[in-house]
């Protein structure tokens, strides 16, 4: 899947939508090592492009738990998957309900996990998810359309302190103020209710970044969508509970697509690793602190430059994985 924040400038752009490509497929599959018969877990299913490759690697004796909050993603998903049959669980929740799903379902034990953090192409090319300003489109943003407020209601309904540090927290934007004061200016005038007028008025407020790799309006998109779906709420527990579901021995492979996504899930796998917190000062261990995993990459995985040739979506990718130690050590 993808983020927002790797949508290229207009004049950059490709000409219609871009083919369904799992990222860093077989890196994932490398690094899992998923075990024949066993059963795994995809946390973010999309459209199913990791997880076909999931059932293949488990074999015809294997499952593999699919979680999405889009109904429509797996809808598709689940059509896209028919020919591995109940092989094939797909479950229509939020990731961070890994915990219930698994009680509710009885499935176990768990030998390998992906939770690809992005949003997918399906999403971002489907204008009436307000997604991308490729065309115009609703203001929604919503993963799951069924609950929760648009981007155009939080424009709506929060005051333009509460949109600039939406904007520098989530979107990590230089020009925050000025987007804030501009969006607050032409909300009195109208609703801001649709992709592409919220892209002018953010463009007209930052001005044209010479040899910009990304349009001026992509950290603001990227702000709300956070926002709207709550993306790096729970994460960090999130992390903790899908390293604690697995088998000893398992792995735990996790894609982010932007630094606030990779940093919680870094920081999370840092301290589930056994290592002291003692002070500098003791001569000795003396906090007993335990670990659950062992880091299988220590640098994030990042696509190779035939991917991103291939698929330009998949630049900011990146791929940690953990592996579950034996006990608590």
């Amino acid at each position: 899947m993808l983020a927002e924040a790797t949508i290229v400038s207009p004049s950059r752009r490709q000409l219609g939508p871009p083919r369904h490509r799992p990222v860093l497929l077989r890196e994932c599959l490398d690094l899992l090592g998923l075990p024949c018969g066993g059963t795994a877990i995809d946390c973010t299913v999309g459209l199913g492009g990791h997880t076909r490759a999931m059932l293949e690697a488990v074999g015809p004796t294997g499952l593999v738990v699919g979680l999405d909050r889009d109904a429509e993603s797996l809808a598709r998903a689940r059509n896209n998957l028919r020919e591995f049959g109940d092989r094939f669980l797909p479950v229509h929740a939020d990731y961070r309900d890994l915990l219930q799903v698994l009680e509710e379902k009885g499935v176990g034990p768990i030998r390998g996990l992906l939770a690809d953090l992005g949003v997918s192409s399906f999403q971002m090319d489907t204008p009436e998810r307000g997604f991308s300003f490729s065309t115009d489109g609703p203001l929604d943003m919503r993963l799951d359309r069924s609950a929760g407020p648009t981007a155009s209601d939080l424009l709506s309904t929060l005051d333009e302190e509460e949109v600039e540090r939406l904007i520098r927290r989530y979107g990590e934007e230089p020009a925050a103020r000025r987007i804030a004061r501009a969006l607050a200016r032409e909300r009195r005038k109208s609703p801001i209710s649709t992709t592409l007028r919220l892209a002018s008025i953010v463009e007209s407020a930052v001005g044209a970044r010479r040899n910009a790799r990304i349009h001026p309006a992509t950290r603001t998109f990227q702000a709300l969508r956070i926002a709207v779906n709550r993306e790096l709420e729970g994460l960090e527990k999130f992390v903790e509970q899908a390293c604690r579901v697995l088998v000893p021995g398992s792995r735990a492979a996790f894609i982010a697509f932007h630094s606030l996504e990779d940093r919680a899930v870094k920081k999370t796998l840092e301290n589930l690793t056994p290592h002291c917190v003692c002070p500098p000062a003791l001569p000795y261990c003396v906090c007993g602190r335990k670990g659950i995993v062992e880091r299988v990459n220590r640098k994030a995985v990042r696509p190779g430059s035939e991917e991103m040739l291939a698929n330009p979506r998949s630049r900011s990718a990146r791929l940690r994985v953990a592996l579950r130690l034996e006990e608590e050590a």
